[in-house]
């Protein structure tokens, strides 16, 4: 009797429309320095993990029930939070923004529709457009990864998508989108626009968020997290704020009890904890800033950020700068734009010892 090969996820069943994807994720390694998935770099306080223990058994004592299965009371906490004029009914919360974009998906896009988004930006949106049947178009951004509003209503115009995807800071890039595009944007959409906000805290000086766009456009959808400036990556609770008719749509798609009892209570503790939390924002923003400005100073390319990250290139060849990295210690992200790698800002002293690794390997170089 001869052994078969083992069975892989290829020899089952699957949608035909799934074969040849593959799934999404970055590197997970035990490496000193961290700068691959923008997390947050600073833990939570010890006060603050004292009242999420406090929360968590709260939650405890009740865990024989559902939870609240609409998070009211989180909702209102995120709207107080957002301000802007919102309320409760304006916002919707789930398991991380994955799982929102993923409702939205399924509530206005599925087979026979279609969902258009400008690359290079976030790989989740095209995903989740697949694997809930929507078609997914791409248009591809400038050069210099900027999108020109005739440009973009152009494209809208000639494919009438069901669904505009655009994220403001633009991920993998980080440069937030001008007001003017994404009012043209929504202006021109036939359906509804997601404007994925997920850094939006970390918006340079100035930079408007879409939130203001909100009232008289009930087919706009403003997307954020708590995962990066609120530094709750672990706890997957993301959110959105849109018109009130958008979330009564979405209590169509939503599991049944989706949000546990003890997300909701990790939630509302944070938002209770804002302005300690928020204090790392500043930190972050300034190891940001650092990092543009000694990259340029080395003469590398670099895409200018509002997020939490840095785009930075141009190399010949970008796995071997970032296998080198590696060695010492350092992880960053690779695969995400041609000839260029994407840098976290971290502590101070992660920071410094990206730099410092950097600064080896391209003198190595010379």
């Amino acid at each position: 009797m001869t052994e078969s090969a083992p069975l892989t996820w290829r020899d089952l069943p699957i949608r035909d429309d799934l074969r040849g994807l593959s799934p999404y994720g970055a590197p997970q390694l035990d490496v000193p320095v961290l700068l691959n998935t923008n997390e947050n770099p600073y833990p939570p306080s010890a006060a603050l993990i004292a009242d999420l223990a406090q929360a968590a058994a709260h939650a405890a004592a009740g865990a024989n029930r559902y939870p609240d299965r609409d998070a009211d009371e989180l909702r209102k906490d995120l709207a107080q939070y957002l301000g802007h004029g919102l309320v409760g009914a304006n916002l919707w919360a789930a398991n991380g923004s994955n799982e929102v974009l993923q409702q939205i998906l399924q509530c206005f896009g599925g087979f026979g529709r279609s969902a258009l988004g400008f690359e290079p930006s976030y790989s989740m949106h095209r995903l989740i457009a697949l694997a809930t049947g929507t078609n997914w178009i791409a248009e591809p951004r400038s050069a210099d990864f900027t999108l020109d509003p005739a440009a973009a209503v152009a494209a809208i115009e000639r494919h009438q998508p069901g669904l505009v995807f655009l994220t403001s800071p633009n991920n993998p890039t980080g440069t937030a989108a001008p007001m003017e595009l994404i009012e043209a944007i929504v202006d021109a959409a036939p359906g509804m626009v997601v404007i994925d906000e997920a850094y939006a805290e970390f918006f340079r000086p100035g930079t408007p968020s879409a939130l203001t766009l909100l009232p008289g456009r009930p087919r706009l959808i403003v997307t954020r997290t708590m995962s990066k400036a609120f530094a709750m990556a672990g706890a997957r609770i993301g959110y959105l704020a849109a018109d009130p008719a958008v979330i009564d749509a979405l209590l169509l798609v939503r599991l049944p009890y989706h949000l546990s009892a003890f997300t909701q209570a990790v939630a509302r503790t944070a938002l209770a904890h804002t302005e300690q939390l928020l204090g790392t924002v500043d930190a972050v923003k300034g190891q940001r800033d650092r990092i543009v400005e000694e990259l340029t100073g080395l003469g590398l390319a670099v895409v200018p950020s509002d997020a939490n990250f840095v785009a930075f290139g141009d190399f010949d060849d970008t796995h071997a700068i970032w296998q080198r990295l590696l060695d010492r210690g350092v992880l960053v992200r690779e695969g995400l734009l041609p000839n260029k790698l994407r840098v976290t800002a971290g502590t101070v002293e992660e920071t410094s010892a990206f730099l410092d690794a950097l600064r080896e390997i391209l003198k190595e170089n010379s």
